[in-house]
Order: C-alpha cells, then structure tokens, then sequence
C-alpha cells in the first residue's frame, strides 16, 4: 500500500532538513480515510443502537420516552468528551507526531465501541451495566477527538498545491462509507432475526466488528510517514512545548469561529440520522426496516456531494461551498419535517436525502479548511478543538434538545431550532477568510 523512500526530498533547497519517505497518493488516502471511516462507523452504530435498544437494555426502569433521552445522553456524554481527546491528542500530534498520534486514537476508540458490544445489560449485573457504557463511551470520545485532526492533517499536509481540497475529501469520505456500512448493518439484522432475538443479541454484531476494522485500521497505519510539512517543521524549528496554550493565544478567533463553521453539519447529520430514525419509526409507525433502507437512500446522497464538493472547493474556494451549505442547511431545516410528516416513504428519502445533502456541502471542505486556518506548530491541536467544540455544540447537545422540543414542543420547534443553528454556522463563515491558496508550511 505504501512506496519506499524517495531519493527526491519533499522540499527542494533544504539541504539540512531530513526528509520524510515520500507516500504513494493511494497510501495517504487510505491512511486518512480509514481511521475516519471507523470513526464514523463507531458512531453510527451507537447512535443507532441508542435510538433502537439501549433505551430499554441499559434504562429499563425509566419510562419509554426517559429511557431514550437517558440513552441519547450517553450519545451526548461522548461528544462532551471529545474536546478533551482534541487537546490530549494534539498536543502529542504537535509535539511528537501525526503518525504516532492516529496510531494511539485509533486503538482507543475502535476497542472502546468494541468493548461495548461485550456490555451486559441491566437485567444481568444491574447499574454497573450503564456506569460501565458511560465510561465506555467516555474513552471513545476521547479517542475520536484525537482522531479526525490528526487524519485530515494527513491529507492536507501531503497534498500538493491546489490539491488539499481533493485530498482531504479523503477523510471526509469515511463519514458517508461509515454511516452506510453501519446502516446496513443494523438494516441486515433487522430484517433478518426477530425482534426478540435482535434486542438481545443482534444489536451487539456492528459492535463486535469493530474489532476486525480496528486490526485492518492498525496495519494501515502503522505503515505510513510523518507528513512532510511537520517533519520540515520539527527539524527546523523543534516542537512546540504547550499547543493547547499556543493555539489559545494566538488563535482564538479561529477556534470559535471554526467550531461554528462546523456547527450545522453536526446538527443536520445527527438529527438527520438519530433523531428522526427514533421519530419516524415511534412517532410516524414507519417500519424499523423501512427507515433504515430510506437513511441508506439519503446517505448515499451525502457521500456524492461530499466528494464533488471537496475536488470544486480547489477551483472557488471553500468560504464560498461551506455558505452554500449553511445557507442551504437553513432553508431546508423548515422543509424537513413538513415532508416527514406526510408518511410517504418517498417524500421522508426526500427528507432525510435533502438533510444529508446540506450536511454533505458543508462537510466537504472543512477537512482542508480547518486545519487551514492553523499554523503548523499547532494545526493538529487548532484543528481537533475546532472541529470537536462544534461537535459538542451540534452533536452533542443538539440531538438532545431536538428530542426534548420535539417531545413537548412538536416538530416545527426543532426546525426553528436547526435553522438557528444554520444562521450562526453562516456568520461565522462570513467572519473567517479564505484560505485555499494558504501555505500550510508556514506557522
């Protein structure tokens, strides 16, 4: 999968600077898209799970309605978790290395989700079996926090000039594959076994998978070079003794802003997938099977926009796509709903696909814009708390407010809510400059 070193260095005229082994394009991409892809898988399958079982396996003694926010709770107890991978892991990604770095993430999050899938339930050892899924879910978000920065530094930091967009889409890539394949997944065994066999086994299958993903992950990894820009910049300049302070200091614009960048695509995806697989198949009485193969509709939808937006993002600029989406996500935000309402299969694809569409043009080019805006002494650590306090914002917090409106509130209320979220993604866009011509060998 990799090529060896080349007699060619990565930077020309720098006679005193070592140079990293030059990786082939097929190499980066794959490093980069794997662990993202198993990052999002991860996710998805808990969501999943949360929204169809947890609730009733892990909270048997709350009522149907409590049991789920307990449940999405969790989801969101591992949001909040994120930021605090985001500095552990960058400040080792800035001080030591990306390789290293994505190595220790990969294994914490992928054996944390793994983990989960060996959980007894309540019914078997009582409150030890929710205290063991929070702390389970504390350690994978941990680990995912440390995870995307560190992957979409691997591919803009390896892209040549005018390329970083179409590189980065590489990360970005693992989000719609991931989703499909943990879709899929629980759509299979949905259909497949019976409820009661589903309930007490079958959920349990995409977990223990990510066993194998991890090993596959692991061999990836382990195979690939130090990026060339990090490289050039440890030998010249030595690492940075504290990120997180440096990136504070002297970035904190970007780091608020770029968590609002980041803030409409979380809300769109995880109301999209987890809240509205929940509201559909209990509220609307849409088969549990028939909701999952209509996500795969509209998840196939967002990995085509992700992708064609990431290359365009080269050739006009990623300030100009990311408001496309939060201007589009705005809109669409008041027209979800009213279509899910409806209780026709083909208008709720149309719903969900419309959801994912808006979250796939903001999603493309935030792999390269993000760690954009960094220099590179602490790219991995500006990058990772960027995107990770969006996560909390839009991930985590967000699926719990939709919830807790549309429970007491009805369903315009969370389309107001997400449209509010998409109006300070949009400002805070238009706050923060363009930077695809950016040289990200500078810090």
């Amino acid at each position: 999968m990799t090529d060896s070193a080349s007699a060619a260095p990565p930077f020309s005229g720098d006679d005193d600077v070592p140079a990293s082994p030059r990786m082939s394009q097929r190499a980066i991409a794959t490093a980069s898209f794997i662990g993202t892809a198993i990052e999002f898988y991860d996710y998805y399958i808990y969501g999943t799970a949360a929204a169809l079982v947890l609730n009733k396996l892990f909270f048997p003694s709350l009522s149907p309605v409590a049991g789920t926010l307990a449940s999405l709770a969790t989801f969101a107890l591992g949001f909040l978790a994120r930021p605090l991978g985001a500095i552990i892991f960058g400040h080792f990604g800035d001080r030591v290395g990306r390789k290293a770095t994505l190595v220790f993430s990969l294994l914490l999050m992928g054996l944390s989700t793994a983990f989960i899938g060996l959980l007894p339930s309540y019914s078997s050892i009582g409150m030890a079996a929710p205290i063991l899924l929070v702390v389970l879910r504390v350690l994978q978000g941990i680990g995912l926090g440390g995870e995307w920065g560190g992957a979409a530094l691997l591919s803009t930091e390896y892209a040549p000039p005018g390329k970083r967009g179409l590189y980065a889409s590489a990360p970005q890539m693992g989000s719609p594959i991931g989703f499909f394949v943990a879709t899929a997944l629980f759509w299979a065994l949905s259909a497949w076994l019976p409820k009661g066999a589903f309930d007490a086994w079958g959920w349990r299958v995409p977990f223990l998978l990510s066993f194998v993903m991890v090993a596959i992950g692991l061999r990836i990894r382990l195979r690939i070079a130090e990026t060339p820009a990090f490289a050039k910049f440890l030998a010249t300049r030595g690492a940075t003794r504290m990120p997180t302070v440096e990136v504070v200091r002297r970035y904190p614009k970007q780091l608020l802003l770029g968590a609002g960048v980041i803030l409409v695509v979380y809300v769109m995806f995880y109301t999209a997938s987890t809240y509205c697989l929940t509201y559909v198949t209990k509220n609307l009485g849409i088969p549990r099977n028939t909701a999952l193969g209509l996500s795969l509709i509209a998840v196939t939808v967002m990995g085509v926009a992700t992708f064609v937006v990431a290359r365009q993002s080269d050739l006009i600029g990623r300030r100009k796509i990311l408001l496309l989406g939060a201007g589009f996500s705005l809109v669409w935000s008041l027209v979800m709903f009213p279509l899910l309402n409806t209780r026709n299969p083909v208008l709720i694809a149309v719903s969900l696909s419309g959801a994912l569409l808006a979250m796939g043009i903001g999603w493309g080019p935030v792999a390269a814009y993000l760690p954009e805006l960094f220099g590179t002494d602490v790219r991995y650590t500006g990058a990772g708390i960027a995107y990770n306090l969006g996560g909390v914002l839009g991930g985590g917090a967000a699926p719990l407010i939709v919830a807790s409106l549309g429970q007491y509130h009805g369903t315009t209320a969370v389309g107001v809510f997400m449209a509010a979220m998409a109006l300070i993604s949009l400002l805070s866009i238009l706050a923060l400059p363009e930077t695809r011509h950016r040289d990200l060998a500078q810090i």
